[in-house]
């Protein structure tokens, strides 16, 4: 669907474990960043969406983590839109150092209203999300 995008990230010492290995969780924060750069690529910016009554949030996830990364190493993190439905969409999501895939993963995310907190439909200020997936 979408071209995706790709953000270009470097290892910190406050991204790994003790031995200088990425801990885990933080494969799922570059991943975030990522999907929030390509909003922002787009024009739109969380707090922007906040303000209208939308709530972008992970619903589903699987990860698989293939090799580790380790500090000061560059990364590139993509993330491609393959589903757009009424509420949700769903990302494929790399991480990449040089040509070797570190971890992968499919992120389901819902729009939710922030009274509510129920799902529902893209508002206009999100139509570009399904024009550009």
């Amino acid at each position: 669907m979408s071209e995706g995008y790709r953000l270009p990230l470097r290892v910190y010492m406050e991204d790994t474990d003790a031995g200088g290995i990425v801990y885990y969780v933080n494969y799922l924060k570059f991943m975030e960043r990522a999907r929030s750069e390509w909003l922002r690529q787009l024009g739109l910016n969380q707090q922007t969406l906040l303000d209208e009554g939308t709530q972008l949030v992970v619903y589903r996830l699987a990860c698989h983590y293939a090799k580790p990364a380790c500090l000061d190493d560059a990364l590139e993190i993509s993330a491609h839109v393959t589903d757009v439905g009424r509420c949700r969409m769903t990302f494929e999501q790399q991480v990449w150092r040089d040509e070797e895939l570190l971890c992968s993963a499919t992120v389901e995310i819902a729009c939710l209203s922030t009274e509510r907190l129920r799902p529902k439909a893209w508002p206009s200020s999100l139509k570009v999300l399904t024009r550009a997936s």
